[in-house]
């Protein structure tokens, strides 16, 4: 990274535990140098950050672009999501546009431990078309994915969302719970029984944050249905 001085400025794409982290570490190790996240904006009020906080889209590669020029942005790090494909390849447009550093962050996936049921698919309409009929499943996705599954009216849906959707869920059949997920197996093993879960629906998105559910599931014996990656 570049040395502190009053002119370095550091963008962070964001909305991830990892880069809330980050904009902590080095808010309080760079005192002289500005720090911006950047937000999605799908959280109505997500947590507090440290640094600066913009939220929203910048208009494809040559937006974000633009916005380093203008704001003077001497770094870029990529700390996004792992699925958050389009940003990521808008920063590296951005970041060969302008010429500055980018720094990619991406956490490492969840490896498959002793216990685990998973059966692990290339797509979300694989996972769609892998569900069991009658089967009442954690469905853990952003809510830009849930429309897929309104085609199974053969299962019950569980939908945690942190916000509450500005339009219905078109799921036939399926119960909304609102809040963040918890942050240990004890708490997601509580909800899996409270709802009957058979089944978890999620995407391998590495990191420590929605790891409880998987430990719950692992526990439980519960089978998930895990997205892969792709390279």
């Amino acid at each position: 990274m570049p040395g502190n001085n009053p002119r370095e400025t550091i963008l962070i794409l964001g909305g991830t535990r990892e880069a809330a982290d980050l904009a902590r570490q080095l808010v309080g190790g760079r005192p002289e140098a500005r720090i911006i996240t950047s937000l999605a904006g799908r959280t109505k009020e997500p947590a507090p950050l440290a640094g600066e906080v913009r939220t929203g889209g910048f208009g494809g590669a040559e937006g974000l672009a633009r916005y380093i020029e203008d704001n003077g942005v001497t770094q870029m790090i990529d700390a996004t999501h792992p699925f958050a494909r389009q940003i990521s390849a808008n920063a590296a447009e951005a970041a060969r546009l302008t010429g500055i550093p980018l720094e990619i962050r991406t956490r490492k996936p969840w490896a498959k431990q002793p216990g685990d049921r998973w059966t692990e698919v290339e797509t979300l309409e694989e996972a769609r078309d892998a569900i069991p009929p009658d089967a009442r499943v954690l469905l853990a996705l952003g809510s830009q994915h849930i429309g897929l599954f309104s085609t199974r009216e053969d299962v019950h849906f569980v939908v945690r969302m942190i916000d509450q959707p500005e339009t219905p869920l078109t799921l036939p059949d399926h119960t909304l719970v609102l809040g963040r997920p918890g942050d240990s197996a004890a708490v997601e093993t509580m909800l899996l029984i409270a709802h009957s879960i058979t089944h978890i629906v999620c995407r391998n998105s590495g990191g420590k944050a929605a790891y409880a559910k998987i430990e719950a599931a692992r526990q439980m014996g519960l089978p998930v249905i895990m997205v892969k990656r792709t390279p």
